[in-house]
């Protein structure tokens, strides 16, 4: 869509739209990839993944379209040169319990699901993106179980992600040797003591209100930060990529709601980023927090702060979402800082945040995309408004920003 077309944005400060596309009619994005002058968007119910020519960021350019296997997630996925790496798992949100999110999000998901159930791909595909306008596929990974959910690659032998295998109560955090594209080989898997029912372990916690789950895990050097949904964060030691090792836990759920979503570590500072994922209608879970944590002393951190929460409209009143949901999470090649924050806040879209005193983060700019115009999301019970869900940001300063409704915004960030 031409810069002469934009849906007008219902906020802007600091940053300012200049392209946009519905992505041939897919506008539910989640997870962007932007790689070699094309955005690599995965699909929450079109499922599959959709290639964006964007070399010419103001006329976006939907090129390609990957179906995902029948009744398949791919929602999330990792692209580095000329690898791009695509989750499969069961599409949760086809389940006829689970469209009900407060039961999607309540308890262990072995508890939800029949033990019976095929018909989707579980693991991990692997494609060559020479061609990034042509991905062509080179590998899967299979797993026994639910799937594979959300994926950190960033080059090299070693691939981090959160699984579903059988025997666990949810998703946990798998570490898998990339040596051989062609055969990834799970090569470690850490979980939360309490969530290996095949052994026999118990949980320490309420699994009929909780959800102990790995969302995902960044790494820097040789910890891996991994969150936990209503677990809090942990802090492992990786050096032994077979035998990964606590160096320390957090949880502040409860009192707080849970749903604990990204820890960017920020290793430069020792500064450790930690957002709680806002995951049901109407603040239903109460108001959730992008927390900033001291990691001096990587087996204490300690919670210093919080960004401050959208204040220029009464988005609880809007209806839908409100609280954060995801972070650019600093990419080697995209826009990387350890002063300047970006982050998605589901119906308040798009919101930058000044962290140079770490203890009075200071929001420095937001963007509010258009409503959707229509709602790809067949759950019952949705309302029509906006829920973005991830934010890449480029190296020149350009804001890629997906929405589970309303396509694909690309902004200006001018801060």
């Amino acid at each position: 869509m031409g810069s002469d077309m934009l849906p007008e944005p219902e906020y802007a400060r600091n940053m300012r739209l200049i392209g946009f596309t519905e992505m041939d009619g897919r506008s539910d994005g989640v997870q962007i990839m932007v790689n070699k002058g094309h955005a690599i968007v995965g699909h929450m119910f079109s499922q599959g993944f959709s290639v964006i020519d964007v070399r010419d960021p103001r006329r976006p350019r939907p090129v390609t379209y990957i179906p995902s296997p029948p009744n398949t997630w791919t929602l999330h996925l990792q692209a580095h040169d000329d690898l791009l790496l695509v989750v499969n798992a069961k599409d949760l949100y086809r389940d006829a319990v689970l469209m009900d999110e407060r039961k999607y999000y309540t308890g262990s998901m072995r508890d939800k699901l029949s033990a019976a159930e095929t018909g989707y791909s579980a693991g991990m595909r692997v494609y060559d993106i020479k061609d990034p306008a042509n991905p062509r596929e080179i590998g899967f990974m299979p797993v026994d179980g639910v799937g594979v959910h959300r994926i950190w690659y960033v080059g090299g032998r070693w691939a981090y992600m959160s699984a579903m295998l059988d025997g666990f109560s949810d998703f946990i955090f798998l570490i898998v040797d990339m040596s051989d594209p062609t055969r990834p080989v799970i090569a470690g898997k850490y979980w939360l003591p309490g969530m290996n029912t095949a052994a026999g372990e118990l949980p320490a916690w309420d699994d009929r209100k909780f959800r102990y789950s790995c969302h995902h895990g960044l790494v820097a050097g040789d910890t891996a930060y991994v969150t936990w949904r209503d677990g809090g964060v942990t802090l492992l030691d990786i050096a032994d990529k077979g035998a990964p090792r606590l160096i320390a836990h957090r949880n502040w759920c409860p009192p707080y709601g849970g749903g604990t979503h990204n820890a960017l570590p920020l290793v430069d500072r020792d500064l450790l980023v930690v957002l709680d994922e806002a995951v049901l209608t109407n603040c239903a879970d109460g108001e959730k927090r992008i927390w900033m944590f001291d990691i001096r002393e990587p087996a204490n951190p300690v919670s210093i702060s919080t960004m401050p929460a959208p204040q220029e409209a009464d988005y609880i009143a809007k209806g839908g979402h409100f609280g954060p949901h995801n972070l650019h999470e600093n990419r080697p090649g995209s826009f990387v800082s350890s002063e300047t924050i970006f982050a998605t806040y589901n119906n308040a879209g798009v919101r930058a945040y000044d962290i140079r005193d770490p203890y009075r983060p200071v929001e420095i700019g937001a963007f509010v995309p258009a409503a959707p115009r229509r709602i790809l999301d067949h759950r019952p019970g949705i309302p029509p408004v906006l829920h973005t869900n991830d934010v890449f940001a480029d190296a020149n300063g350009l804001l890629y920003v997906s929405d589970m409704n309303a396509g694909l915004s690309i902004v200006e960030w001018l801060g």
